[in-house]
């Protein structure tokens, strides 16, 4: 057993990414006396507005991954899309990067996201690689039908869907594969977690909410309104992903829940998770402690959920500077949390933060965050 002696700071952490998601954990990190170094392109982003330090650099830079790395006793991330091969070589070297360069490859193609999970048994919808992209190759498949890019999607872009041969000049022209259009009930979500011992805890099944215009999520409902056969089923489902894997850290399981009552797995992030945002004020550890925790070797906190919550986008309208309406009047509603993500220019359906409104009862609270949505606004103001 390791000698329970530490330091302060506890660790050097350091985060490939500095938008919201690298910004809640710096939060988490900073309360539990790490320090924080993170990378991105952009100057002031908003994990650099909290971190102890930022480095001005791109994703793919391998001299700015490696002065990361160098001064961090540990790595992480908040993006999939960031240079593998330079963090595999950083690992080689015998630095810590977790979770590990390796299952992050497997990640960002979502093909052979798809085919790690089918060799294992993992339940998926039917797919198949697209080899020759003509009409009749679609029409073989079946449609509906929906098509995804390889890689680089992300917050619905890289994914479309193909109702019917007409929709063809709509397809991806990039490396892609498609898979079968799932008529499903609810779309669910599972956060794990599992540390460097191996210890796994999984919070409580949630129900997802898409806006369809952007096929973004909208709206966390936890816990998710299902039985408890499906929720069982959900979350052995989800943690067997993150084992075969052999995760360490977060991860975000989305799934389908069929009219049929089956649970498909749709897609897994290496990473905290929109749909477990809810847990900073839901959950007596929130995901982003729990991820500082799992990556730097300590024992996991407890995922129980204090209360039902129901979890909101704030997502931009417009372009420009943030112009934020009606924050009083929301700020008013009784159990609700306000986070703004400190972006400075908002863009159609970017995410700029979120609200998260806790309430003994979950139709009570779901009501609450109907409301937010249809006052609530940020609009981009240009000049």
């Amino acid at each position: 057993m390791k000698q329970d002696i530490f330091y302060y700071p506890l660790m050097k952490i350091g985060i490939i990414g500095g938008g919201q998601l690298g910004k809640m954990m710096t939060q988490q990190a900073k309360k539990m006396g790490f320090y924080v170094t993170v990378l991105d392109p952009t100057p002031g982003s908003p994990a650099g507005q909290v971190a102890d330090k930022q480095i001005v650099g791109d994703f793919y830079n391998e001299q700015k991954l490696r002065e990361l790395v160098n001064e961090s006793d540990v790595t992480t991330y908040d993006i999939e899309h960031i240079n593998t091969e330079a963090l595999k070589q950083l690992e080689n070297e015998g630095h810590h990067i977790l979770p590990s360069p390796r299952l992050l490859e497997i990640i960002q193609d979502k093909l052979k996201q798809k085919e790690a999970l089918t060799k294992k048994k993992i339940p998926v919808p039917r797919y198949e690689k697209v080899e020759t992209p003509d009409p009749a190759f679609f029409e073989k498949f079946g449609f509906p039908l929906v098509q995804k890019a390889r890689k680089g999607g992300y917050d619905g872009r890289g994914v479309v869907v193909l109702r019917n041969k007409a929709n063809l000049e709509n397809a991806i022209k990039a490396e892609s594969f498609i898979e079968e259009f799932v008529d499903f009930e609810k779309e669910l979500a599972v956060i794990v977690a599992r540390n460097t011992a191996g210890e796994t805890r999984c919070y409580p099944v949630v129900e997802m909410v898409f806006d369809e215009r952007a096929n973004i999520c909208d709206l966390v409902i936890a816990p998710a309104r299902i039985t408890k056969e499906v929720e069982e089923q959900a979350k052995e489902i989800a943690v067997n992903c993150v084992e075969i894997l052999d995760g360490v850290g977060v991860f975000g399981v989305e799934l389908f829940l069929t009219r049929e009552g089956q649970v498909l797995v749709n897609e897994i992030a290496p990473r905290p998770h929109n749909s477990g945002h809810y847990t900073i004020e839901a959950c007596v550890t929130c995901q982003f402690e729990q991820h500082i925790r799992a990556i730097s070797g300590l024992p996991l906190g407890s995922t129980k959920l204090l209360t039902p919550a129901a979890m909101i986008n704030l997502l931009g309208e417009g372009s420009g500077k943030p112009v934020i309406e009606k924050l009083r009047q929301i700020l008013s509603i009784p159990g609700l949390s306000f986070h703004l993500y400190g972006k400075s220019t908002t863009k159609p359906f970017r995410k700029m933060g979120h609200v998260t409104i806790v309430d003994e009862n979950l139709e009570r609270a779901i009501e609450k965050a109907e409301k937010v949505k249809k006052t609530f606004k940020i609009k981009g103001m240009t000049g």
